[in-house]
């Protein structure tokens, strides 16, 4: 077969294939283009989630008749002051999504710039291009992309539900905009408003704080951490969820590079990294991170849709993030999320008592029974173990109680009055009430310890009696001899053994009895996906979650007033204490406001 040169349109056609993947992909390209214009307001409309019509207006700088035809020329751009890739200050700079989706629907943009009279409006249907004619527009650019995939309908077989590509659409609205809080955007689908986000005018930080709220909520603002941190010269700011206040799924983590929203593996498994020592597999923070590089330091053109960057430090990217997501998070101490009380709220639910029947008619007695929240707050595996650092019992007069308690109330988790069921402590703020589930609370302290005590001393490592030679392939095997020195900070001792093999001498102690080959296999795996040293770490720390749990008090076992309240002092004094190293909260705060509304006392 000869070789030949492709006709423009089937090029068109296979660039819109890498660039064009949905209607959100076309929403994307559109509204970062409007951005890179200058636009303070962007309106987005769809119709049948966008495969019939997707309609994209901004107020932007727009364009004069002679950039209107330069703008649907394949690799045409103006945001490439140069010829450095290397020094990208726009969202879009590869000049292929006009053409591109012009090659696969049928378009029609219209524009005009603030000094001309009136505007100007070209059309494209499936590549062909219509010529030039006047048009009676505002200031700005709107784009109309109809009957998407027309040109090649294989491809409308393979998008999913109006509602799914619309939610697809939704969701990269909300990410250019979380990135963007200075411009104003609008969603409609069939005529029906999705989203509206007004243009702050605040400074930066605070418009970020208000376009959070307006996206995620007042519930993740309460909820979140606030971060800042700088190494050299990367910055990062954001929010960081507590880790109390989490999803099924990781939706809600919200990653940005100079501007530009991103998914990349490497940024996703620093954020799990950070987390893991707090959060359930199954379960995902809510952050949202804002990171600025130098444009000569990460590569943004190594993914067509730009979804994916890379960076020429990884190391210290990966350091700045998981650094500085560890230090907030420490700095939270016992802090757990508000939702956990709203929960415990929303549970409680009123239960009519049958009428009393006697003599005289008396109103249907009012009373609140208690749901529990969620299945996932069962209880863990647990054994009996003496509670550390607790006073002994004292025998105090019963006219001293009331000014110790009163004393006690002013710590954060207040003074401990009553044991429900032998697994609850009850405990007095100034401000309401606290309920502690005691095991979860004493494992988490277990653990920190025990994570104290292997910072200090380092970590102890058992030499195996027989050498475990392990055959992986070459690749692998230099991933792994790459990261050797870090490996053996962690206990594990290996080195190379012959061509696509290695042998494990040593082992971290405390995992015991192990599987040496599936050990390194999953390392071997997570360096793979990540990048990073993470499997062998969540070993080390899965066994001593293990630990912790199987000697922390247990449930069911009756405190003492005074070792209630040692649990509570040390809970104070202990970070990451408002969750168990399972996800679970440690403890329930109700307000005393929240608790009158219960009773009717309070609106």
């Amino acid at each position: 077969m000869k070789i030949r040169i492709l006709p423009s349109n089937l090029v068109n056609q296979i660039a819109a294939g890498e660039v064009i993947e949905r209607p959100a992909s076309v929403v994307k390209e559109l509204v970062e283009n409007a951005i890179d214009a200058g636009a303070t307001h962007i309106d987005i409309t769809l119709q049948q989630a966008g495969k019939s019509i997707i309609k994209v207006t901004d107020n932007g700088c727009g364009m004069d008749a002679d950039t209107l035809q330069l703008a649907i020329q394949r690799h045409a751009t103006s945001k490439l002051p140069d010829e450095d890739l290397l020094n990208i200050h726009h969202l879009g700079f590869r000049g292929e999504a006009l053409p591109s989706i012009g090659s696969v629907s049928r378009v029609a943009i219209s524009s005009r710039t603030a000094g001309d009279d009136s505007g100007w409006q070209i059309r494209v249907e499936g590549g062909a291009v219509s010529e030039l004619h006047p048009a009676a527009v505002a200031k700005g650019t709107s784009i109309e992309v109809r009957d998407l995939f027309y040109a090649t309908p294989a491809r409308l077989k393979f998008l999913k539900t109006d509602r799914s590509e619309t939610g697809a659409v939704k969701d990269m609205v909300q990410r250019i905009a979380m990135a963007n809080p200075t411009v104003g955007f609008t969603l409609q689908h069939d005529g029906k408003s999705l989203l509206r986000h007004s243009a702050s005018q605040q400074e930066l930080w605070d418009a970020a704080e208000q376009r959070m709220r307006s996206v995620l909520g007042e519930a993740f603002v309460t909820n979140a951490l606030r971060i800042e941190q700088q190494r050299e010269d990367l910055i990062l700011r954001g929010f960081a969820g507590v880790p109390t206040y989490n999803r099924g799924t990781g939706s809600e983590q919200y990653l940005f590079v100079n501007g530009r929203p991103v998914k990349d593996r490497l940024l996703l498994g620093v954020v799990r990294a950070a987390y893991q020592d707090f959060l359930a597999r199954d379960r995902h923070p809510v952050v949202v991170l804002f990171l600025e590089v130098p444009p000569e330091q990460v590569d943004v053109n190594v993914h067509p849709a730009k979804a994916e960057v890379r960076f020429r430090d990884t190391g210290m990217v990966r350091g700045l993030l998981l650094g500085a997501l560890r230090h907030t998070l420490a700095e939270a101490g016992f802090r757990a999320s508000t939702t956990v009380a709203q929960q415990a709220l929303g549970a409680m639910r009123p239960t009519s008592f049958p009428q009393y029947q006697g003599g005289h008619n008396s109103p249907t007695s009012l009373t609140y029974a208690y749901e529990p929240a969620s299945a996932a707050y069962a209880s863990a595996p647990q054994a009996s173990f003496a509670l550390p650092d607790a006073a002994p019992v004292a025998q105090m007069a019963q006219e001293q109680l009331p000014q110790k308690v009163e004393e006690l109330a002013a710590y954060p988790l207040g003074a401990a009055r009553a044991q429900l069921h032998e697994t609850y402590i009850i405990a007095q703020t100034k401000e309401g009430l606290v309920m502690v589930d005691q095991h979860a609370a004493h494992e988490r302290l277990v653990y920190e310890k025990m994570k104290a005590q292997m910072a200090a001393s380092g970590m102890k490592r058992q030499a195996l009696l027989l050498p475990e030679v392990i055959e992986l392939g070459e690749d692998t095997c230099e991933a792994l001899l790459k990261h050797a020195a870090a490996l053996e900070q962690c206990g594990l001792v290996i080195e190379a053994f012959g061509e696509g093999a290695i042998v494990v001498r040593e082992i971290p102690s405390v995992l015991g009895d192990i599987n040496v080959t599936a050990l390194v296999q999953d390392l071997a795996d997570n360096l793979e996906e990540w990048g990073e040293t993470l499997a062998l770490n969540e070993k080390i720390e899965h066994v001593c979650g293990t630990l912790a749990c199987h000697n922390s008090v247990r449930a069911g076992r009756r405190l003492h007033v005074d070792e209630m309240n040692a649990l509570l002092r040390q809970m104070e004094a202990t970070p990451y204490s408002g969750q168990c190293n399972h996800g679970r909260p440690t403890y329930v705060e109700l307000k005393l406001a929240d608790i009158e509304r219960l009773f009717g006392r309070r609106e």
